[in-house]
């Protein structure tokens, strides 16, 4: 099966059962301080699943670009990918499990033409107050899975928590696909039983005082991961083989004049993996840089860099890899074929700056090699072997390549770097994990009060610095926002001064917030706002601060999700704390506002 394939049939599917076709929304989360990027289909959709109306009904259907970051050291693998599509449906308080698991039998069955033999499923097996999940299990006996191929299984598998510290969660049921050719086993733990789909039943919300309290919207929201599917459908032992990696793979064997075998098969993956991603964050204007999403970007264009230098120094490998992304997927996501010219220039400067420091690094390493001594122990030169890997970023198999000339062992050698390199992967994994705490998944009142100020500040960059100013992205806690945008000039004492003025202004005035639901060319016809990277559904919310004594009638009319307080008054006086460059001719706000 192609991916196009399951991409429509799946979309086709759910529409029919009255489902409304979401388009992918950005990379970048409008609403979500919890992470830098959209990890999941049900990210940008958070605010829905706590109980606000959705524009397009109780019932929807998309498939997701995301970015998964805490597991980059892991690519090369057969499994670990950072882009992928998110294929999902969801229930807003409509549906409940009946249908979501026998819609999903249906479409793994009929659709798919999987046999039932080859399937299996879990559900939760209850714990303290919170019941087993007797019901899914009936529903899924039912269809006709037997007893045997049904489990039950504790948190730590079917569970699934909220985006953020609180918000709706609940238990959820998976279905495994047998990948072996001989007959399935009932052992669930087998690792020829392959998690295909999983449907989370929202039906509790979790508090920050970590209690779980029943919702009065249950939501329904399932996850295919497009990449991983087709690959278990189609028998492939790891997800480079699938449709939309073979034509990448193929391009860096031709360029680079190897084949895509033994040692070079890392190396291939991790081009391949990283690039897609790349080209993916530049075409949202994502540039590189050296704080948060922008690090995260020249993190893995540089990685991709190294081991393109380590197929024999072929710098064309990058721009050909990124070229041969955009053919494959223009067609579903046409920004990266408008944002082409962006994204070579951006991928040119990277590879030019860094090219500088890998030479650097090389010659570190020469004159390491010439200078190395019996006192240095296989521990002495892993360490070694990290410093170049994580300051000059050399890939540890040229250190180990040079190194060995000097008799070293090997395993030994290889050993020590891999404890000195576990310890920066936990350090990574933390930090990324630990990075951003609470945010507007939660709810939270304050987190609300900040989202609101934000819409303020960009009505008050435009009317001060230029009607030029469009929002980068964003970044909101209870504790304070960030708001990147466009502008290429560090703005001046006098002009952070009047920004805050004016907005201190508009609160004071206890400015009425008004929400219209309308169809997306109705929203820019009145002149609406918007994160115009993204894409927007046909059928869109948009936030109006009135104020008659603005020409239009309002201050700020933005395209928005929502939500927001109800006057302006609520917010608190505002207080910009920060401006700073994040990247060429985008500029970063922080601020704080005091309650």
């Amino acid at each position: 099966m192609k991916s196009n394939k399951l991409r429509k049939e799946f979309l086709k599917f759910f529409q029919e059962k009255g489902h409304a076709l979401l388009l992918s929304a950005s990379l970048v989360p409008e609403n979500d301080s919890t992470v830098l990027f959209n990890t999941a289909g049900m990210q940008p959709l958070v605010p829905y699943l706590l109980g606000q109306k959705h524009a397009q009904g109780l019932r929807l259907v998309s498939c997701q670009k995301c970015v998964r970051t805490k597991d980059i050291d892991s690519v090369g693998d057969d499994t670990h990918l950072t882009f992928f599509e998110m294929l999902g449906n969801w229930s807003l308080g409509d549906y409940w499990k009946k249908e979501s698991i026998s819609w999903s039998y249906e479409f793994l069955t009929q659709n798919l033409k999987i046999s039932p033999s080859k399937l299996a499923v879990t559900c939760f097996a209850g714990e303290k107050n919170i019941s087993k999940d007797i019901e899914s299990a009936k529903y899924w006996q039912d269809l006709g899975i037997p007893l045997d191929r049904i489990h039950f299984l504790p948190r730590e598998n079917n569970w699934w928590e909220p985006a953020g510290e609180t918000g709706p969660c609940g238990p959820d049921t998976e279905i495994f696909y047998w990948t072996g050719s001989d007959a399935p086993s009932n052992d669930i733990n087998n690792p020829k039983w392959v998690e295909i789909w999983n449907n989370v039943f929202m039906a509790y919300n979790k508090t920050i005082s970590d209690s779980y309290e029943p919702l009065e919207q249950r939501n329904v929201d399932t996850g295919m991961g497009l990449e991983r599917t087709l690959a278990i459908l189609n028998n492939f032992d790891n997800v480079y083989e699938i449709d939309v990696f073979q034509p990448i793979i193929k391009q860096i064997s031709e360029t680079s004049d190897l084949p895509y075998a033994d040692k070079n098969i890392k190396s291939f993956r991790i081009i391949a993996d990283h690039i897609k991603t790349a080209v993916f964050m530049l075409s949202e204007n994502i540039a590189p840089s050296n704080l948060d999403r922008g690090y995260v970007l020249r993190r893995l264009v540089r990685r991709a860099i190294r081991y393109c230098r380590f197929l024999n120094n072929q710098d064309t490998i990058i721009l050909k890899t990124a070229q041969t992304v955009i053919d494959i997927y223009k067609d579903i996501y046409p920004e990266l074929e408008t944002q082409k010219t962006y994204i070579f220039d951006q991928l040119k400067q990277e590879e030019t700056k860094f090219g500088h420091t890998l030479e650097k690094g090389l010659k570190e390493l020469e004159k390491f090699s010439l200078e190395q001594s019996d006192d240095l122990t296989d521990s002495d030169y892993g360490k070694k072997a990290f410093y170049f890997f994580e300051s000059f970023g050399l890939p540890p198999e040229l250190s180990f390549e040079e190194l060995s000339l000097k008799s070293i062992n090997f395993e030994d050698f290889s050993k020590a770097f891999q404890v000195e390199f576990t310890k920066h992967q936990e350090l990574s994994r933390n930090n990324s994990l630990g990075k951003f705490k609470s945010g507007l998944a939660d709810n939270e009142s304050n987190t609300i009060k900040y989202h609101t100020a934000t819409h303020l500040l960009l009505a008050a960059l435009r009317k001060i610095l230029g009607t030029h100013v469009s929002q980068k992205g964003s970044n909101i806690t209870s504790e304070r926002l960030r708001f990147d945008f466009s502008h290429s000039e560090k703005l001046t004492l006098e002009q952070i001064k009047e920004i805050e003025d004016l907005i201190n202004l508009k609160i004071k005035k206890n400015l009425t917030i008004s929400m219209s639901e309308m169809d997306l060319n109705q929203a820019l016809a009145q002149g609406a706002m918007g994160v115009f990277q993204s894409k927007y559904d046909d059928a869109v919310k948009v936030y109006t601060i009135l104020d008659p004594e603005e020409k239009l009638g309002y201050f700020s009319k933005e395209i928005c999700a929502g939500p927001h307080v109800s006057n302006t008054e609520l917010i608190g006086n505002f207080k910009i704390i920060k401006e700073e460059a994040v990247s060429n001719g985008i500029r970063r706000i922080k601020a704080t506002i005091s309650f």
